[in-house]
């Protein structure tokens, strides 16, 4: 099924997202040091995955409290909490929970979570979640190309 339009920047994100998942894989089967790879986990979670979240609450998800999106809503904090535990203590372990979690939750969103918004919302719906998306994703005028100096 090919995804709305309105959501696919959404989606996009995911793909950047399994492949953190798949770096945190690569990174300890090559038996790099975990706290290494915690600071890039840790880079991920504070550039993408959190502001990610954020819109996917704040703009899909909006006053909707059906069992998909509170499962979604869930596993948002599920992998927040450990993004916490691996910044306290990067273990192996853990390491590869979050990847592992990180990949089901994505798979969930864009199997289930996403059709299921493609069926109930309204095409004015879904077109006022893409404009609210290009708003967040519309490229900077100000004159700065990097972030850092914002």
């Amino acid at each position: 099924m090919k995804r709305n339009s309105n959501i696919v920047p959404l989606s996009r994100d995911h793909h950047f997202g399994l492949l953190c998942s798949w770096k945190i894989r690569q990174g300890l089967s090559k038996n790099i040091d975990p706290k290494r790879i915690s600071v890039y986990l840790d880079y991920f979670w504070n550039t993408h995955l959190k502001t990610h979240f954020k819109e996917e609450e704040e703009v899909l998800f909006i006053k909707r409290e059906d069992a998909p999106t509170m499962k979604a809503l869930d596993e948002h904090r599920q992998i927040e909490h450990l993004v916490n535990r691996i910044t306290d203590d990067p273990r192996e372990t853990l390491l590869m929970e979050f990847s592992e979690l990180l990949q089901e939750h994505i798979r969930f969103e864009e199997r289930v979570l996403f059709p299921h918004f493609e069926t109930i919302l309204t095409e004015p719906e879904l077109a006022e979640v893409g404009k609210q998306l290009d708003l967040i994703h519309q490229p900077q005028t100000d004159g700065y190309k990097d972030e850092f100096w914002r």
